[in-house]
């Protein structure tokens, strides 16, 4: 059953790629200048997030709740003398005989923005993977820490599937604009294009939000494939946060995660 590696799929691929001159470009292609982006004093991009940062999801399928999942800001390390937020992503759950216990993790540069390292620890059903990717982006490479394997990063600002999920937050999201994005550390998954669709305002278990609605588009044939027709519901204030995620899944139907509850984080300084 793949199920609940769809629905990781379902986040982790949505943003995964990042402009090659850096994050307050992006947001020049749709006009403006990213309003998060920008460098500040002490060499600390400003973002909507920081360390104690942490959401939780209900995942549905259909009306019927089938588990959670979580994303969360552990706090700052240092990785190859730079400093990194540590973040992850969980989900947690599943049907009768065919649960799944994922973490994924990464490690993003506080300013620059890209990732260092992002490692997936996955449990779905009969199958356990565990892979570790370390980037040197200054080097235009990436290796596997847990295998002897290796390769060449498309980009020196390389964003995995997790970072990009915050990295998406800092977008200056105008509704009607369309980002084309062709940076992710894997070249075969490039390029993403978001499409900001429209405003709406929802009702989730963690209460009623204004957000806005983007659809992401990969190179794909899964849930954000043109068949998927996934939309995520980004909050419509300075946070970003991630309220709302649904695609259709060939056969099951819809598939949904739904924000329980959000602890902010502190953001650097």
């Amino acid at each position: 059953m793949k199920l609940f590696s769809a629905t990781a799929g379902l986040l982790l691929a949505a943003f995964a790629l990042t402009p090659a001159t850096g994050p307050a470009e992006l947001g020049a292609q749709a006009g403006d200048s990213a309003p998060w982006a920008q460098p500040v004093e002490n060499r600390i991009a400003a973002v909507p997030f920081g360390p104690g940062e942490h959401s939780t999801y209900r995942v549905r399928l259909g009306r019927v709740t089938v588990g959670e999942g979580h994303m969360r800001v552990h706090g700052v390390e240092q990785v190859r003398g730079r400093r990194a937020y540590h973040v992850s992503m969980g989900l947690k759950g599943g049907l009768p005989f065919a649960r799944v216990d994922n973490l994924y993790q990464s490690w993003i540069d506080v300013e620059r923005l890209h990732s260092h390292r992002f490692i997936q620890d996955q449990d779905e059903v009969r199958t356990k993977r565990f892979r570790q990717f370390e980037f040197f982006p200054d080097e235009l490479r990436w290796e596997r820490s847990d295998i002897d394997e290796s390769g060449d990063l498309p980009t020196d600002h390389p964003l995995d599937d997790i970072s990009f999920v915050y990295y998406a937050r800092t977008l200056d999201l105008e509704v009607g604009e369309t980002y084309e994005l062709d940076k992710y550390f894997q070249e075969s998954g490039n390029p993403v294009t978001i499409k900001v669709l429209r405003k709406e305002t929802i009702e989730v278990p963690a209460g009623r939000f204004n957000t806005i609605v983007v659809q992401p588009l990969i190179q794909t044939s899964g849930l954000f494939g043109d068949g998927g027709r996934a939309e995520i519901h980004f909050s419509d204030d300075a946070n970003r946060q991630m309220v709302k995620l649904s695609a259709r899944v060939p056969v099951i139907g819809s598939l949904s995660l739904e924000l329980k509850e959000h602890e902010p984080g502190r953001r650097l300084r």
